[in-house]
């Protein structure tokens, strides 16, 4: 059976993924209908399914609010609508006609259904658009607005998709919250009736909360159960509405925009709404996990084969006091500990001497650099270390020459004041002059200074989000803003495809689906303290792989909580993504600098499992005991165990970690001790590390497998 399929005589979609199966088709209204989202099955069982609402219904009640592929505004419909429009004379309720149908391989592997619609009277035409690949269970959708008309129609609400669950006696939601340096906290509680809404009205993904959801039954486990999750690849404003209904059912719906806002969509023009990607599994939250983590390597990211260098960033070390002779002393220290890739953070630029002047004038300070970035670049380069640049193109100061010359590039209102946070104003990146100068300057400074590496930020969200010189500004600019941020990057790496980009806002204000697959890695929190590390991580782990999660080492007491952990711990904790330093070395004791080098080249032996192998929370952060997170090859052959523990409880067992995924007829050599492990052991009954003793301990754990020939008769390695 092909990846979608058709039955003409049931009338019957199905799209086949590698465990699940989609099911839909179009009711007696015209509408097109959900059918099933779950376990495999045939066409030909599809076919006999009935749709959720299919039964007569109190006139009180109307349609039922789940089991349609995008609920529209119109008829006898009352949950949350994912379509609403309002044409030019005044109405706003749509009524579906399905016109056609189209079935491609846009490429080999990748499967597409295209169900065509219009209105049965105004001119608007709607495809549905679903996409599967051959090697995963994520299942993408969009939805394309076309007005084939004369006069303008207004877009109060567009979502991407969509999505009906199968009726559960409960449900439960799983999301993170948090806010500024306090990211990705994962909440799971019950999906109460009614109507729950994730948004975020800021511009950006937002640190408060993260496009995706997961939900199961109320039973699903780490390792267990049915879990059906959803994750939306837009970079600014969005929203996602839960409904369980009182008919039983739960559903959900999502896509770009937030309430309060339309889109206008002039004659002739098309609006295509992003992806909105999601999965089913039976394999718990760590399958849900796991699928995400291969989705995203495979099909997301720019360059997802490439291993991640270590990075060392100036910030923490020197502030704004960034100068040519300081910059070059801190290279060698970090080329001495190892570190691939040097990265000058801000205050290289203009009058940057603190965070009240000097964005947007993006050329370097000549009394800092006299000669420019260039020697600093060469004697990077020259250490054997790739060279990498904070920029923050979206930003810009009062006091600077380029709001001096263009206050007018900024977003606002007349007659309103500019709001400054960090004191400094949103640059209108939905004006194609703005995005223009921002592309100039950028490829400019890449290409002048041999740059390898940019961490793109962005330090606050949006306010006066106005947009006088254009008609309907304010509602057009939300998503143009959006779509001109990505087209400057897509331009910056087309021009320098060696460049690697990371996507900052804030910390982790701008991680999603979208920016990733035009970016390498992320910067999930501008907290560096190791111990809420590992709760943030824990949340960033549910969707995002450990391949885009770039984790410092810093000094202690940490800046921002004070908190004085030891070295290794903070190493343990940064070595379960992508590994990086921004302490201030010249400030590190030898024994300190020793420790470090060798914590580096530690990781750099296992970092292709860490960045490339399968995940498994072995254990969460969820009490006084270990925390515990596996590492595995996709050959099963090497596996890396890291536990952290923050104050162990005396007279308290130490839970054994039962390992996972591992070729159970294997045994596996420990890197460290020789000795030798039975895969049957530390799957069935598990391993218990050993903590040094005292508060915030940490340890790792490398196994590698071995041939029976290669074990000697007392169980250690005879190599």
């Amino acid at each position: 059976m092909s990846a979608i399929s058709f039955d003409p005589t049931s009338g019957v979609w199905l799209l086949s993924t590698v465990r699940t199966s989609y099911a839909m088709r179009i009711d007696h209204t015209g509408a097109p209908c959900h059918l099933a989202w779950g376990p495999r099955l045939p066409l030909a069982a599809v076919g006999r399914l009935v749709p959720p609402h299919a039964g007569d219904v109190s006139s009180f009640e109307g349609r039922s609010p789940a089991g349609e592929e995008l609920p529209v505004d119109g008829g006898a419909r009352y949950g949350a609508p994912s379509l609403r429009v309002r044409f030019a004379d005044g109405t706003r309720a749509f009524e579906w006609a399905h016109l056609d149908h189209r079935i491609s391989e846009p490429a080999p592997g990748t499967t597409e259904l295209a169900l065509e619609f219009g209105d049965r009277h105004y001119p608007l035409a709607v495809t549905l658009h679903y996409r599967v690949h051959d090697d995963t269970d994520v299942i993408e959708r969009w939805t394309v607005l076309r007005n084939t008309g004369r006069e303008p129609i207004a877009v109060l609400r567009a979502d991407s998709a969509a999505w009906t669950l199968p009726p559960r006696d409960d449900y439960r939601i799983s999301h993170v919250t948090g806010q500024w340096s306090a990211e990705g906290l994962l909440h799971r509680e019950p999906v109460p009736h009614g109507e729950t809404v994730l948004t975020s009205r800021r511009g950006i993904t937002s640190h408060h909360a993260n496009p995706w959801l997961m939900l199961d039954a109320g039973d699903a486990t780490e390792d267990r159960g049915e879990v059906w999750s959803a994750a939306l690849a837009w970079s600014g404003g969005w929203h996602l509405t839960v409904q369980r209904t009182s008919d039983g059912r739960t559903a959900f719906t999502g896509g770009a925009g937030h309430d309060g806002t339309a889109l206008p969509l002039g004659p002739g023009e098309e609006y295509t709404t992003p992806r909105f990607a999601a999965l089913y599994t039976d394999r718990g939250f760590g399958g849900a996990s796991r699928s995400w983590h291969a989705y995203v390597l495979a099909h997301v990211l720019p360059h997802p084969d490439e291993t991640r260098p270590v990075l060392f960033n100036s910030w923490e070390a020197t502030g704004f006091d960034v100068d040519e002779t300081s910059q070059k002393e801190l290279a060698a220290q970090a080329a001495k500990l190892g570190v691939e890739l040097y990265v000058v953070d801000d205050g290289w630029f203009g009058g940057r001497r603190d965070d009240t002047a000097g964005l947007g004038d993006w050329a370097p300070a000549a009394e800092r650099f006299p000669q420019g970035l260039g020697p600093l670049v060469e004697e990077v380069h020259r250490l054997g270390m790739r060279f990498g640049l904070w920029v923050e193109p979206e930003m810009v100061n009062p006091d600077s020459d380029l709001y001096r010359a263009h206050p007018e590039w900024v977003l606002h209102f007349p007659h309103r004041t500019r709001t400054e946070l960090r004191n400094q104003l949103v640059l209108n990146f939905a004006r194609d002059d703005v995005a223009e100068w921002a592309y100039t300057w950028l490829t400019r400074l890449v290409a002048d200074n041999a740059i390898d590496f940019l961490k793109w930020d962005m330090n606050r969200a949006f306010s006066e989000a106005g947009w006088p010189a254009q008609e309907d500004g304010q509602d057009l600019l939300w998503t143009r803003y959006v779509l001109n941020l990505y087209g400057v990057i897509d331009r910056l790496r087309a021009d320098h495809p060696g460049l690697r980009i990371e996507t900052c806002s804030g910390g982790g204000g701008r991680v999603d689906l979208g920016i990733l697959s035009r970016t390498d890695q992320a910067w999930p929190s501008d907290n560096t303290d190791a111990a809420d590390r590992v709760t943030i991580q824990h949340g960033f782990g549910q969707i995002y792989p450990a391949r885009v999660m770039a984790a410092w080492v810093t000094d202690v007491p940490n800046q921002l909580t004070g908190r004085s952990v030891p070295m290794r711990y903070r190493f343990h904790v940064a070595m379960a993504g992508v590994l990086a330093v921004g302490g201030d070395l010249a400030h590190w004791t030898q024994e300190e600098l020793t420790q470090g080098a060798e914590m580096v080249a530690r990781y750099k032996e296992v970092r292709h499992i860490v960045q490339h192998g399968t995940q498994h929370r072995l254990r969460g952060p969820v009490d006084d005991g270990p925390t515990a997170v596996q590492y595995s090859t996709q050959d099963r052959r090497e596996v890396f165990v890291l536990v952290w523990q923050r104050a162990p409880r005396h007279g308290m067992p130490r839970p054994a970690l039962r390992l996972a995924g591992l070729d159970p007829a294997a045994r596996y050599r420990d890197a460290a001790t020789g000795a030798v492990h039975h895969a049957s052991v530390l799957t069935g009954y598990g391993i218990t590390p050993e903590l040094p003793a005292g508060d915030w301990s940490s340890t790792s754990l490398h196994l590698i497998r071995v041939d029976d020939e290669a074990v000697d008769d007392s169980g250690r390695s005879a190599s």
